[in-house]
């Protein structure tokens, strides 16, 4: 199993302290980063160039918030995936977080196994939603598609092959997965990722996986 760097961003110290005792205890996790706050954690990102796979952040922090530190990393370190770890679990904020580019989405009182699995499920797959996630996309989706179930009146037309892989993402298929099940390269996958997103208009896998349940392209049990 690769190595996965992780970083905590959560300003309750006991908290935050205790987390990264759990993410040391872990063979394939290595604690890159433990900060107080999001403009700390981006200051050691722009002054130590720390190789950060996935980010735990919490909502509440003084200063710069969960939000703004998510937007701030979708634009400036793409490649870190995001999960959000928080008390606050309404479905507008759920929903909110995951277009902006978050991977994952967790309640503070989640269990220890469900962390490890959201985190190798977001490095593996780019995007880890747990019931509760899939069903406050649902039900925001839902608000704006009443009767919305394919992508008639949306100004995007996918091929039967993007159709494929988009089910597969979000069955979490990773990109080499995907290849041996339709026979392609892993450059095809990765091709018709990219087209994907574009076409979506979203910044990375998991809104992928938003745009398809927003449009009933795919159906995922609760």
């Amino acid at each position: 199993m690769s190595q996965i760097n992780i970083a905590i961003v959560d300003d309750q110290n006991l908290f935050r302290q205790s987390l990264a005792l759990l993410i040391n205890s872990i063979e394939n996790f290595s604690l890159v980063a433990e900060c107080s706050g999001g403009q700390v954690f981006i200051n050691a990102l722009n002054k130590f160039n720390m190789a950060v796979d996935v980010a735990i952040i919490d909502m509440d922090m003084p200063g710069m918030n969960g939000i703004e530190l998510n937007k701030y990393l979708q634009a400036n370190y793409p490649k870190i995936k995001v999960i959000v770890l928080t008390v606050h679990a309404s479905e507008t904020l759920i929903t909110q977080m995951i277009g902006c580019g978050a991977s994952g989405y967790l309640a503070k009182n989640c269990d220890r196994d469900e962390l490890l699995l959201a985190v190798n499920t977001v490095h593996k797959t780019g995007f880890y939603f747990n019931a509760e996630v899939i069903k406050a996309l649902r039900t925001t989706a839902g608000h704006r598609l009443p009767v919305q179930d394919n992508l008639n009146g949306l100004r995007v037309s996918l091929s039967k092959r993007e159709r494929q892989i988009l089910t597969l993402i979000c069955q979490e298929f990773n990109n080499a997965e995907i290849a041996t099940e339709l026979n392609v390269s892993i450059r095809t996958v990765e091709g018709h990722k990219k087209s994907l997103i574009d076409k979506a208009n979203c910044r990375n896998i998991a809104g992928l996986v938003l745009f398809a349940l927003k449009y009933r392209l795919f159906e995922s049990p609760l």
